[in-house]
Order: C-alpha cells, then structure tokens, then sequence
C-alpha cells in the first residue's frame, strides 16, 4: 500500500495533531505516539529557507516510532517549496503540508502562511510543484479567510486552486485570521469559529479529502463531525490534555484495541526518555510535553510539580518520572496542595479547561 493511500485516497476517519510552534518537537510526537498508533502527527512548522540552508538533522530528525508523521513547510516560493519537499521526502516523512493559516508577524514579513490566503494562485503553484518533485501526499492547512476577506469567496478560491492543483487534501482552522489588531495568541480564541462554513466546503468538494481545525476540546466534540468531514485535528487540547488521545485508535478508527492509560503512556514512555539522556537531552525537554497527562485526575498537580521542580536539576534522570507516577497512582502518599502561579489559568497544562 503506498504512502497516499495510507493516509488519504481511503478517506477514513482521521485524527491528527496540528503543528504547533515551539511544542510538537521530535520529543512531543514521540510521546503522543505512545498514545496512538494512528494519529497523524506533525512538526513545527519550518521555513524553507532554514530547509534548504540549515541544519536538516536539527530540524527535520525524527525517529521511526513517530510515523506516520508529516512535515508542515512556511514559504511562498513554489520553487524552493518544491525543493524543500523533496528533502522532506527523503528524509522519510509521509506527508508535506503548506502552511497556509499562521498569521504571526514572522510569517507576514516573509509573505507566507495566512498572508498567502490574499494568493490562492501562488499557493497553487505551490502545491503543483511539489507535486511535480514529490511522490508523497501535499495538503494544504488555511483559515477561513483573512481580515476583511468574505470567507464564502476566499476559503472556495483557495479550495478551488489547490484541489486542481493536485492537493491531497486541505486542512481548515475553521477561523479568519486577522493580520492586523490581533496578537497570534488571539487570533487563536477571538475570531469566532465557524464549523458549519467547512461543512459547506465538504458539501461543494464530496470526494476531496477536508479536514477540520480549531477550538475542538475533546474527542466527544470532534468524533461527530466524522460523520461529514475526512479528519478533525486537535491542537492546544491535545497538547494541554494528552491523555485524551488514548481512546483515539479505539472510537476514531474502529480499532479492536484497549484504549492507552496516562500511565501505560509513561511505562511505554521511559526507555525513550533513557535513551534520550543517554544522548545528552536534557530531562526537561522531554517531560514538558508530558505535563497536562494527568488533568483532572487526582494527583494530577503533584505529577506536575514533581516533573517541573525536580526535572530541572543538573543530574535529574528517569527516577523523577518514576517519582511522578507514584505520587499520581497514590496521591495520598504526596502533599497534592502545590498551587503555584504557574498552574494558574494562563498556565499551559490548564489552558485546556
């Protein structure tokens, strides 16, 4: 079976985990596998000038466990695009998707991600050249529009050009993105969503693969609207809550499987934390990914403060995970009253409330 019909020409139920800036490292993905085997996760969104140009092992590496895995690229050059997905492709990443949606004030200066929802033209040239130079499947990740554009008009044109360009499929945060006024941190909460405007989209492209993003909280939100959609993609909820993505492989994809606990996610976990260690990574940057495992479970702030305090020390190993869990299993046996500024409402691991 080749990668394309793997992940999408079957139009099965899909749930993936959107790309999220300076979070879905190699580290997060390696650990939100140990929760599905399914899920289809992403990298940071990269540029393709520190592609070309950069340090490729820094950026791209990964390891197998992560498949299947896809590569999110930030440029507007369809030549260097295309350039830039053919080392991704040869690096071994299943997927290539062209950030269409980020509306960061680096991305702006450099006329990529939402500014290119103004270029429906450019992103097709885009998506056609990479088409040309890859074998792999080329999705497209946008927003409903940007700004003052009417996203009837601007989320069909962008739809209308990638479809005939060849996209695989096409991701949509199911919100405009305002490039000026907005900070991207509100540009992730203010602009009101819009879900029924992707199901439109769906009704006018049946046999095209679209996929929703943007604002779903769980797995009890998104699963409904894979009775219309292709995929739901969660981001901040999956990261702040992981643990939700346990029960992924079971009701998203009709596997015959027991659903993954927060602790068999960590028992699984620790042979890759040893031997990131032994490779010189520090704890730290292994855990901070692991923090919202336990939200809303009692000794949930003990895991956390354990991971956060004791992580940080020069010589902290695998122990301190083994710590954690402990106080997790049996809350009783450490203080769970640990109410730091930094578990407060604009923490990440509380975020996800």
């Amino acid at each position: 079976m080749t990668k394309m019909s793997r992940l999408y020409s079957d139009h099965q139920p899909r749930f993936a985990v959107a790309p999220m800036m300076e979070w879905t490292d190699r580290n997060c993905r390696s650990f939100h596998r140990q929760l599905s085997s399914r899920a289809l996760l992403y990298t940071e969104m990269v540029t393709t000038g520190a592609v070309i140009h950069g340090d490729r092992e820094k950026l791209l590496g990964f390891s197998d466990l992560e498949h299947p895995i896809a590569c999110q690229l930030g440029g507007s050059d369809p030549a260097d695009m295309a350039t830039s997905a053919k080392i991704v492709e040869d690096w071994g990443y299943d997927e290539v998707n062209i950030n269409v949606g980020c509306p960061s004030d680096r991305v702006q200066s450099g006329s990529f991600g939402a500014c290119l929802m103004r270029e429906p033209d450019l992103v097709a040239e885009c998506v056609a050249a990479m088409k040309a130079a890859v074998s792999i499947p080329v999705t497209v990740k946008c927003r409903i529009g940007v700004d003052d554009q009417d996203p009837e008009e601007a989320l069909d044109a962008v739809a209308d050009k990638v479809f005939a360009a060849g996209s695989d499929a096409l991701w949509v945060h199911a919100r405009k993105a305002w490039l000026k006024g907005l900070s991207p941190k509100e540009n992730r909460d203010v602009p009101p969503l819009d879900y029924d405007r992707v199901l439109r989209l769906k009704a006018r492209f049946p046999e095209k693969f679209i996929g929703l993003n943007g604002g779903l909280a769980d797995l009890d939100q998104a699963e409904p609207f894979l009775d219309t959609l292709d995929g739901v993609m969660l981001g901040r909820a999956a990261y702040h809550n992981p643990g939700l993505m346990g029960e992924v492989d079971r009701r998203l994809y009709g596997e015959d499987v027991e659903d993954v606990s927060p602790w068999q996610a960590v028992e699984k976990f620790i042979p890759y934390i040893e031997d990131g260690l032994a490779r010189g990574v520090r704890l730290p940057h292994m855990t901070r990914h692991m923090l919202g495992l336990f939200h809303g479970r009692p000794g949930a702030k003990a895991w956390r403060r354990i991971l956060t305090v004791e992580a940080i020390k020069p010589e902290a190993g695998v122990e301190v995970v083994q710590k954690a869990l402990e106080a997790v299993s049996a809350p009783n046996r450490v203080r769970d009253d640990w109410d730091d500024a930094r578990f407060s409402g604009d923490s990440r691991a509380d975020d996800a409330a």
